[in-house]
């Protein structure tokens, strides 16, 4: 068992064991003013997209704002630090993402150790990412890429929302298994490098659904594959890289957090309501257009996608020798 699995499992059992104590006002009464939702990246990217589809609900369901606010920079990082530093009373939440297990590895120094300060809340959604190329790009097929590429090593330039994001590692994965060299490009968020690939100053990018799913049907950006095990409903033309590259698979996943010691009842009463939040029609359609699989689920389940998160990645950060910049 994975020293992070290890971790959580003990989390866990002591959270099982403290006494129970009747809470039932203060999860009636909560949320009795604004919730403040912090996010670790620039608005205009998937996250920003999802975290709005859910908040609007919840401030609809709930009677108070869930107020989305950015705090981009180190990968996250800056954002969970403000919320770890912050009171544990449900009022400021973290919107958890795959950096967040990435980073666990990729930084040396860290203030928090993410696993232990933050509670899992909620999952919400996984989506995968596209290996999506410029037009200008001669390769229509994840083998003629990868032939192209290795005819042109280091020339490709492989754009990603930031280092240590879930597109950067999934074109780490990508170059481990396909044997390419790719010159990474990192940004400072999706929407930045979505405009330099538009453009051609960048001529890769392992980007989700829900920021490219629009250029690709337009035909703006060329889809060569989903990033996922099995093919989406969404983009039905498109194979996997794993059809081509064994072993390949990589997506996104989107979810909520909480400082810790954060009180369980309130953390009840926020799950119950986000999975109560994705079971609605207009919601589920919502992420079904945008090629995302919809992850309901208990803070436990939560939690436990997290730390097995945190070993995969930290497995290739480490192949790639990969740290921080």
């Amino acid at each position: 068992m994975s020293i992070h699995r290890r971790r959580f499992l003990r989390l866990a059992a002591a959270a099982a064991s403290l006494p129970a104590a009747p809470h039932v006002a203060r999860a009636q009464s909560y949320p009795s003013r604004p919730v403040r939702w912090f996010i670790g990246f620039t608005a205009g990217g998937t996250t920003d997209i999802i975290a709005r589809v859910v908040a609007q609900s919840l401030t609809e369901r709930l009677g108070q704002p869930f107020i989305i606010e950015t705090r981009p920079g180190a990968g996250t990082n800056i954002a969970t630090e403000l919320v770890v530093r912050s009171p544990p009373d449900g009022y400021t939440l973290i919107f958890a993402s795959g950096p967040n297990a990435i980073n666990a590895t990729l930084y040396t120094k860290l203030n928090f150790n993410y696993i232990r300060d933050i509670a899992p809340v909620a999952s919400i959604v996984r989506v995968p990412n596209v290996m999506v190329v410029h037009p200008s790009v001669p390769a229509r097929s994840v083998p003629e890429f990868i032939a192209y590429a290795k005819a042109n090593p280091g020339k490709i330039n492989m754009a990603s929302s930031g280092v240590g994001s879930t597109p950067h590692l999934s074109g780490e994965l990508f170059k481990m298994l396909a044997g390419v060299d790719l010159q990474h490009v990192p940004y400072r968020g999706a929407a930045p490098a979505m405009v330099d690939l538009l453009s051609g100053q960048v001529q890769l990018y392992f980007v989700t659904t829900p920021v490219s799913i629009e250029y690709i049907r337009s035909g703006r950006l060329r889809g060569l594959a989903l990033s996922t095990a099995t093919r989406s409903d969404a983009l039905p033309d498109l194979p996997t890289v794993g059809e081509f590259v064994p072993g390949y698979e990589a997506s996104a996943w989107y979810g909520i957090g909480a400082p810790r010691e954060t009180p369980a009842d309130v953390i009840q009463k926020l799950n119950s309501e986000v999975n109560a939040v994705l079971a609605e029609p207009k919601v589920k359609a919502r992420f079904d257009d945008l090629g995302g699989v919809i992850l309901s689920g208990s803070p436990a389940d939560f939690g436990r996608l997290v730390a097995e998160e945190t070993e995969k990645w930290g497995k290739v950060v480490k192949f790639a020798g990969l740290k921080a910049e």
